[in-house]
This record gives C-alpha cells, structure tokens and sequence, in this order.
C-alpha cells in the first residue's frame, strides 16, 4: 500500500485541479480542443480555465494564451489536444510552467506501432522524471463529478450529465468509459469520479483505483479492465481498497494464453489468463460482472445497501410459487435459509391458518384483507432468527398507486427496526419510488432471482477493514534454479527438502542396480526413465507400473530405455527411477506453480484424472498465501466433496493437502525469478493415520530469463 502515498497527492492535484488550460483550444465547442472550455464553462467549474491557442486572442468569450508558460499563473490541469507531432513540444512547456497533471488526448502512439511504443515510453519516463502526472495518450480523459471538472472530449455529457454520487468509474477504454457513463445516467447512479487511461503511459488504472480508495467522496469502485502490465502494483491498489471497505466491481475481458505459452506442465496451461485475474480478484474481494447489467447492478446496490454481516437470508412472499423459486436460487447461491422456529411458524399460523411458516414464509393473498401482516410478519422473521438480509416478493402490488404508501411505511419501519439488516424488495415500481425507498437503504428488484444474485454477491464482500492478512515469510534458504527442467530425482529431492512428502524411490544405473533397489524398497515398484529432457515419460514408453521381483525390474530397465531412446533418439538419459507403489484408499491430486508473466507465482490445485484433464477443476491462488488460503483452496473445487470420501471411502488428511500446499508455495517463493514452474502430478492424498500425502512424480522447470 506504501506504493501509492507519494503519489496521491499528485493525482489529486490532476483529479481535482483548482485551475486547468486547454492547449490546443478552440472556438469550435463541436471539436476536440473546444469540447473541454465550453463544459467547464457551461457545467460549474469553479476554478480558473485558460484557453492556449498562439493563432487566438479570445476563445469562447475567454482570454487566450500563445502558451502555458505565457499564462503567469499556477496551473494545476493541462489538457493537451494536439496533433502527436506536437506533444513534445506542448508537454515541455508543461514541465516549465510547473504543471502538476496533464490529460492526453492525442493518439499516435503505442496503438500504431512499434515507433509509437518507442515515443510514448520517453514521454512516460519524462513525465516521472518531472513529478507530472500524466494520464493518456489516446484517452478520453476524466471527469470529477462533484467538482464540476469535465477534462474530456467524450459528447455522453452533452446528452445528459451523469448526477453526483459516491461511486468511482475507471475504465482502460474510451469507448466503455462513454457507454458507461450513459448506462450511469440513465440508470440513475451517480458518479463521484470517471476516468479513462488509455494507452497508460503513466498513471496506470491501478493507480485511479488506489486514489478512489483513498478518496473520502467514494464508497464503491467500478472498473473496466482488458489486461495488466503491473500485476503488484494493481493487487496493491485492490489490497488498498479491500482494506478501506470499499466494495469493487470488475469487468475483465480479453482472455489470452499469455500464462500458457511455456506449458512444459499442466500448470501453465491451466492458470491462463482468465483464470489467475479470478484468482487475484477472490484474493481481494472483487465482484467479477460478466454483463453491464450486472455491472451497474452489483456498483449500485453495493452503493445503497453495503455488505450484509453473515449469509442468513429472510425471504417473505405473497406467492407460494415463487417463493419455491427463491428458495432455490438462494441454496444454489450458498445463502442461509434457516427456517423459523417452531414458535414464530406457530404465531404466523394464529394470524393466517393457511400461511406457510416456515422460510420463506408465504403469508398468502391474505394480505389484501390486512395490510398490516407484511410488517408484522417481517417482524416475526428478524426478531426470531436475526436474519442479515431479508427480501420480500410483492409481486406487481408496488405499481399500485393505493398500496404505495403502505410499502414505504413498510421499509421506513423496518429500516428503524433493524438498521444492520440488508433490506430488499421485489416488485415493479416507477423510478421515483424506487429512489425513495433506495434512500432508506433498500434494495428493489423486479425480478426476484436477481434479489437473490446480487445479495448472494454482495454477502461474499469482505468485512468493511478487513484486509488481506499478511503473509509469513517463506521458510527456508533462497534457492536458485539453472534454467530448464530438472530430472525427475533432482526435482523430488528440492521438493523434499521444501518440506513436501514425496515417494520413497532410489536412482539406479543398471538393470542388476534396478532389481537391488527394488527389494530394498519392498512391494510393488514404479520403474521411470531418468532423462532431464523428457518432461512426460510415460509418452515416450519411460515408465512401467506395479513391477513385483527381479526378473519384472531387470526387464523394465532395459524396456523403457529402449523406448524412450528410440522415440526421441537425442534425449540424455540417466539412469533410472525405482519408487515403492502407492496404491490403496486416496485421492489422485495435483498440485503445482506456475511463474504468471502479469502476477507472478500462482498455485494451483486441483483433483486428478477426468477433473484436471477435461473439467479444469482446479483453484488457484496468488503468492504468497494467506491465512486460510491452503484450506480454502480445497473447499473450492467443484468435486471438493470427493476429498470428504465417496462411495464409502473415508475422507483424506486436509491438514496434511493444505501442509503440502503451502510448503509448495514456499518453495515457490524461495526459488523466486529462477523458477517457471514446479508440478507434483500426481500428489496421492490419503485418509488421516495413513501417510497423509505423498508426491509420486515430480516436474520442476528453470526459468529461462
């Protein structure tokens, strides 16, 4: 989090300017430079606005300046809106007249090509090198709502401006930016900060998430992302925000393989893209939204409501039916829906005979003869079971102008009833009325279902302060790794030492050497090719299973070095693996870390067989680990009941997976930059009192940089 104190006062100072100039300005309000001098003239800014234009003397009724040097006077925001060519130019006459932040609107630079790239990373570094703050280039700029600062040439402000509001928009893209800020406006949310990033030259959109999360005008962050290049800096900024108890709405998009392109494992292949910025966005708490709709649902109502304390949900209804379908919705979603105690579901029944007590509790069309049973019922449930939230289907009765007054009494007294409860209703009202009963911090909904979502999502937000809690460091001595993969002894001996349980085996160089080993270990053996080239034996013919006596080890030794050899004749071999069998009751896992180039180090989990090869069911989480990580990691598996025993089968040792977990991560971590990545496949989990887990093979990878 240290990472952002130096710079939020130079961002505050480019998001909340006292003076600001437009170099390239316009008479034309229809063009790029006039846009931004006619909004601040026409939406409120309060501080002082200098057009530069060295061909005007006036712009839009204000004097004009041949440059910002020529002005005199502090400059807080410099907009520039020339053409590329000319930002060198404008920009060290920025630097000289000691602006603090400027806004880019230019394009020409990284999106066109390599010599773009080249340009825009010098003005970067100029812009650093100065202490300015620098948002764009080929950018639409920001707005701050509540300050009336309109730096931005987007035309959604001319059609309607969004009204001022506690939640922060940042989006990468202009385009988005724009739609948003209309969906905004239409949609009634009002905005504190909007801004877009652009080509991020310097102010990255990490950097506008740290400075909302320390903003004391925002208390929700929205945000539009298509990738990263600085995956500490933007956990930092998400950390930062976590720890503020400011609630964060993601939209990801752009999938890529940047995570797979050396997959010498299964790790690397299966912690794409995607999946690590969910990784990293669980870490944190973000809501992840596929669609706007959810979107702006979950910013907004994140907004009105916050987080309900616990997952215990309430749910009243005037419909059987839907109450069903509620019902459903909210034990797919994980949510709590504990029903009333016998006395509450008796009390219900003196007032209607018919109800249906129990949760949800369906007092039926009853209501019609006695408006009064919707608050008292409501009372009944939360002094009852103190439920965190409660939603309440009305079906179409809110679009009745005679009902309308019962309901707002409805929410005003269960609002001072109950003021940490989560309150939420189901019908169809106008948007007036919904934004009465919105200030009383109640939720509306027309369809129940999704009440139940976004209730289900906001109760996943973590604690208001509570951050992520710190790492211990990593246990052991650094460990450095030469480039490219180990031998599969090599390997299993550095996971051994990082405190992972690995098969009992011995390296043997002959066939007699072999069958020694083999009764020295006892039991069924596994015999492999040793060869740091070949990364997957057993598709080269390397490797036989379940060997019992001499002649079966002496004839495998020389099999496998036959067929490994002539299926890659140039591989060096070295010798041979004999590992004691592990059959019997357990779980076939796996396990591994793979080097992100965006977030680094990922760990990964997941179940054997089918669920890794066609389900990719496997969690993953960001080093180092948290607290509770290793365990969580294990809950979250789609097939995690399997770990708990199925047909019979006891369950497997937890605490020794989540141990052999974090000793990974350990590992990870020690061997730092040197490692690409480390796989155990399979880890063998077994019933606790038999051995815990065991790694059976083994693949480490060097990095290569």
């Amino acid at each position: 989090m240290d990472l952002f104190t130096s710079q939020h006062a130079g961002l505050s100072a480019l998001f909340a300017p006292r003076s600001i100039a437009v170099v390239g300005a316009s008479s034309n309000a229809q063009k790029i430079g006039g846009i931004p001098v006619d909004y601040q003239r026409r939406f409120g800014f309060g501080g002082a606005v200098y057009p530069v234009n060295p061909k005007a003397d006036r712009i839009q009724d204000l004097p004009a300046w041949p440059s910002l040097r020529a002005i005199g006077q502090p400059v807080d925001l410099a907009i520039l809106a020339v053409p590329a060519p000319l930002v060198d130019g404008a920009f060290d006459d920025a630097v000289a007249a000691g602006v603090k932040g400027v806004v880019l609107f230019s394009s020409g630079f990284a999106e066109i090509g390599a010599d773009g790239a080249a340009a825009q990373a010098r003005l970067g570094a100029r812009a650093r090198a100065a202490g300015v703050r620098l948002i764009g280039p080929n950018c639409l700029g920001f707005m701050n709502v509540a300050r009336h600062v309109y730096a931005t040439f987007s035309p959604a402000p001319n059609v309607g401006r969004v009204q001022p509001g506690r939640i922060g928009l940042v989006s990468q893209s202009g385009a988005f930016g724009a739609y948003a800020y209309a969906m905004a406006r239409e949609r009634g949310v009002g905005l504190s900060l909007w801004a877009t990033t652009g080509n991020e030259a310097d102010v990255q959109f990490a950097d506008c998430l740290a400075w909302l999360a320390q903003d004391p005008g925002t208390d929700v962050i929205m945000g539009y992302i298509e990738g990263c290049r600085d995956g500490p800096r933007l956990r930092a900024a998400l950390a930062l925000a976590q720890a503020a108890g400011k609630p964060v709405v993601m939209v990801k998009v752009g999938s890529t393989a940047l995570g797979a392109q050396a997959a010498a494992s299964h790790t690397a292949a299966l912690a794409g893209d995607d999946a690590v910025y969910d990784a990293v966005f669980r870490r944190y708490g973000v809501l992840r939204a596929r669609t706007l709709t959810e979107f702006f649902d979950l910013a907004h109502s994140a907004a009105v409501a916050g987080r309900p304390r616990d997952r215990s949900i309430g749910l009243f209804t005037l419909s059987g039916g839907v109450g069903a379908l509620m019902a459903d919705d909210a034990c797919a979603q994980g949510l709590d829906v504990r029903p009333l105690s016998t006395a509450a579901q008796d009390r219900l029944r003196d007032w209607v005979p018919f109800a249906a007590p129990r949760n949800p509790v369906d007092i039926t069309g009853q209501v019609t003869n006695d408006m009064t049973l919707m608050e008292r019922s409501a009372r009944v449930m939360l002094d009852d079971q103190r439920f965190a939230s409660w939603l309440g289907f009305l079906a179409a009765a809110g679009a009745s102008d005679a009902f309308w007054p019962v309901l707002r009494s409805l929410v005003a007294a269960l609002r001072e009833a109950y003021p940490d409860t989560l309150l939420a209703i189901s019908t169809l009202l106008s948007p007036a009325r919904r934004a009465e009963l919105e200030a009383m911090r109640c939720l509306v909904f027309a369809d129940p279902s999704d009440g139940i979502r976004t209730i289900a999502a906001l109760a996943g937000l973590p604690a208001p302060g509570a951050a992520v809690a710190a790492a211990a460091p990593p246990r052991g001595t650094p460990v450095v790794l030469a480039p490219g993969a180990l031998s599969e002894p090599a390997a299993l001996a550095l996971l051994a030492d990082a405190g992972v349980p690995v098969v009992a085996y011995r390296v043997v160089h002959g066939a007699d050497e072999a069958a020694a080993a083999a009764e020295a270990l006892g039991g069924a053996v596994a015999l492999k090719v040793v060869s740091a080239d070949i990364a997957h034996k057993s598709d080269v013919g390397g490797v036989a299973l379940r060997l019992q006596g001499a002649a079966q080890v002496r004839a495998a030794f020389e099999r496998t070095r036959v067929s490994a050899r002539a299926a890659l004749p140039g591989a060096r071999l070295d010798g041979a693996l004999v590992a004691r069998m592990v059959d019997g009751a357990g779980v076939e896992c796996i396990a591994g870390v793979h080097r992100d180039p965006v977030f680094g180090p990922i760990l990964m989990f997941g179940l054997g067989g089918i669920h890794v090869e066609t389900l990719r069911d496997v969690a993953l989480r960001p080093l180092p680990l948290a607290p509770g990580d290793a365990q969580a990691m294990l809950r979250e598996l789609r097939g995690a009941a399997i770990l708990d025993g199925a047909r019979g089968r006891p369950p497997v040792d937890r605490d020794a997976l989540a141990a052999t977990l974090q000793a990974l991560a350990d590992f990870a971590l020690r061997a730092g930059d040197t490692l690409a990545s480390a796989e155990i496949n399979p880890l063998i989990a077994r019933p606790a009192g038999e051995g815990g887990c065991v790694a059976v093979d083994a693949l480490v990878v060097g990095s290569a940089a």
